[in-house]
C-alpha cells in the first residue's frame, strides 16, 4: 500500500507542477522528509496523508488507488497557485476543500 500512496503522491505532484520542497513546506516537514515518502522508503503518515489531499485537492481516497482511473481523477484535482506566502498555503487548502465538498454534492445529486 506504501508503493502506491507514495506513486499517487508524487503524479499529484507533477500534475500540479510543484517541487517536493515547496509541498514539503505546506505540509510542514523537511524536503528529505517529503522524499522518502514519495519514493516509498518511509510510511507516509495519516495525518500527511490528510495535508497532502487537502493541498492537491483531492479525497483522500484517491492516494490509495491502484487503478488506471487514478491518473484522471489526479488531473481533475491538480492546478498550482504560484507565489504563495505564509498563510496562502491554508487558504488554498480551504478553497480546494470546498470545491472537493461541491463535486461531491454534485455526484450525489446526479444518481
Amino acid at each position: 500500500m506504501n508503493k502506491i500512496i507514495s506513486r499517487n503522491l508524487k503524479k499529484l505532484r507533477e500534475a500540479a507542477r510543484y517541487t517536493q520542497d515547496e509541498v514539503a513546506k505546506v505540509l510542514g516537514i523537511t524536503r528529505s522528509a517529503y522524499s522518502n515518502y514519495e519514493s516509498g522508503d518511509r510510511e507516509v503518515p495519516y495525518d500527511i496523508i490528510e495535508k497532502a489531499s487537502d493541498f492537491f485537492g483531492c479525497d483522500m481516497i484517491v492516494l490509495f488507488e491502484d487503478s488506471k482511473n487514478v491518473d484522471a481523477l489526479i488531473l481533475a484535482s491538480a492546478f498550482r497557485v504560484d507565489g504563495l506566502e505564509g498563510n496562502d498555503s491554508s487558504e488554498v487548502m480551504r478553497f480546494k476543500d470546498i470545491v472537493k465538498s461541491y463535486l461531491k454534492m454534485e455526484a450525489i445529486e446526479a444518481q
